[in-house]
């Protein structure tokens, strides 16, 4: 199937022969549907922390934060071109009438942030878009904000779109995380470490408005930022192949490879110099004055990791030395199955000690994530499930439609009764208890990939996404959901999203 040259190519991009079959092999067989046991649910799987707990954890995080490197990292390389997808419908269409979303961005359009920076565009060529009152002047509008011909944002990743207007500027997306990190990621010597993963063609742009931003917040608040930036790398590509799963070649006869989707970042994230990292989309953010809830809840989880960290690496130190009789190894079990969610087979119960000991060190000897859920409001997207092991042994694990066979009438009902949804608010655990980074890429489950159906010059082709960051990626972390409010989830899907009251 590879011919010398495909090697050659497989080489360059350090992606193994063997890696490359096992792809192929997926898509020949198919990825199979995760079996869902239950959903988690308050009391059930999620946490629901009442205001004297909240209160305790945020004093956790205050007091032991600055024992910690800390770091905040963002998937920023998503484009927002998806955001202006009906401003781009109606730039295009001969109608004249816009639809409702489009006639909603026309009539506020004062409303948004980057206003002043449209005006500034078009008044530079002699438009006045406060003038522009019909379909061919809302176009010319739209083409203003969507094209090089203005503000391009439709060749822009969201991170660099402006979001939110403030007395004397705007702030864009990777903006406001700056000034948000400002609030949990300080350590002892007063330096924010934040870091984004963003697309090679943008890196330019990126480090450039952070390195703005970042003086004038050093400057002001008298402290440092240390700001990384990181791409996905081409190993992490995948093969794409033509609906008959053989390799689908570009015109010069090379392989055509994909980005392998948002799981590809658990390699940045494996990277990353730290012991505990915090996890947030880059569009979910608001203005200085809504922080409060965001601020509050980050330490919350942060706490909570903290306060579960330690005592798991005291009782892995135990397990180590084998220091254990019968009724150490009956708190670790209870704080194991109370505390952590992890559950055992019944099998377990009848080992020996020393076998006991050494599958509880195998359980909690793994990385950490405290995951934020919210109440479901609609919104789509991922949540949060009990899901069947090969073992047999339930785990918590967040889940996406796409991994749900909803042919099947058990798991649409279990999905009905789902409460809560993935806001994508992590907190993470890097080290084991010696202080060692854990390799992030031995608790992935690599048949939890997902295939989809795209075109490259008119031609259908197949493409294959790496298990998702928060889905199988993390499939073997040790995993806690806890509620969080709804005020502290405001994505920006569309442009009109930028027109609710979070975001003015």
């Amino acid at each position: 199937m590879f011919t010398a040259s495909d090697l050659k190519q497989f080489k360059k991009m350090d992606i193994s022969p063997e890696k490359i079959a096992m792809q192929i092999e997926n898509f020949r067989n198919g990825f199979p549907y995760i079996r869902l046991s239950a959903p988690a649910t308050p009391g059930h799987g999620i946490g629901v922390l009442d205001e004297r707990q909240t209160e305790s954890l945020r004093q956790v995080f205050d007091e032991k934060a600055g024992e910690y490197l800390i770091t905040k990292m963002v998937p920023a390389s998503g484009a927002a071109s998806r955001m202006f997808k009906s401003l781009h419908a109606y730039m295009e269409s001969p109608a004249g009438e816009p639809d409702p979303d489009t006639s909603e961005f026309i009539s506020r359009l004062r409303d948004f942030a980057f206003y002043p920076y449209l005006e500034a565009a078009m008044r530079s060529d002699g438009f006045e878009p406060g003038a522009l009152r019909t379909p061919e002047g809302h176009k010319m509008i739209i083409r203003y904000l969507l094209t090089e011909k203005g503000l391009d944002y439709a060749s822009l990743p969201k991170g660099l779109l402006y979001f939110h207007r403030y007395e004397n500027d705007a702030r864009t997306a990777m903006e406001e995380h700056l000034a948000e990190g400002l609030e949990y990621c300080l350590d002892g010597k007063r330096t924010a470490r934040i870091h984004f993963t963003v697309s090679p063609e943008h890196m330019d742009r990126f480090t450039e408005k952070a390195r703005e931003a970042a003086t004038g917040y050093e400057k002001e608040y008298g402290m440092k930022f240390s700001i990384g930036f990181s791409v996905q790398k081409p190993s992490t590509d995948t093969i794409a192949v033509d609906m008959n799963n053989e390799p689908f070649r570009n015109p010069d006869g090379s392989i055509l490879f994909r980005p392998g989707g948002h799981g590809a970042l658990i390699e940045n994230l494996n990277e990353l110099d730290g012991d505990i990292a915090f996890i947030k989309n880059i569009d979910n953010v608001v203005p200085d004055r809504l922080k409060g809830p965001t601020y509050l809840y980050k330490k919350v989880l942060g706490g909570l990791l903290i306060r579960l960290m330690e005592k798991t690496r005291q009782y892995l130190n135990l397990l180590e030395k084998g220091d254990t009789d019968e009724n150490k190894l009956n708190e670790i079990i209870a704080f194991s199955r109370e505390e952590l969610d992890i559950r055992f087979a019944n099998s377990f119960h009848s080992l020996p000690p020393e076998e006991k000991q050494r599958e509880l060190y195998r359980k909690l000897n793994r990385p950490i994530r405290v995951c934020g859920m919210v109440k479901n409001e609609g919104e789509p997207g991922g949540g949060p499930f009990w899901v069947a092991g090969s073992d047999g042994k339930a785990s918590l694990q967040i889940v996406e439609s796409s991994q749900i066979d909803m042919n099947d009438v058990e798991q649409r009902q279990i999905v009905k009764q789902s409460t809560h949804f993935n806001p994508v608010d992590l907190v993470c655990c890097l080290k084991d208890h010696r202080g060692n980074k854990f390799d992030l890429k031995k608790y992935t489950d690599p048949a939890t990939g997902f295939i989809s159906v795209k075109s490259k010059d008119g031609k259908d082709l197949k493409a294959q996404e790496l298990p998702g960051l928060w889905n199988g990626a993390m499939a073997d972390w040790i995993t806690l959901f806890i509620e969080v409010p709804i005020e502290t989830f405001n994505p920006v899907k569309t442009v009109n999203d930028l027109l609710r009251p979070q975001h003015q």
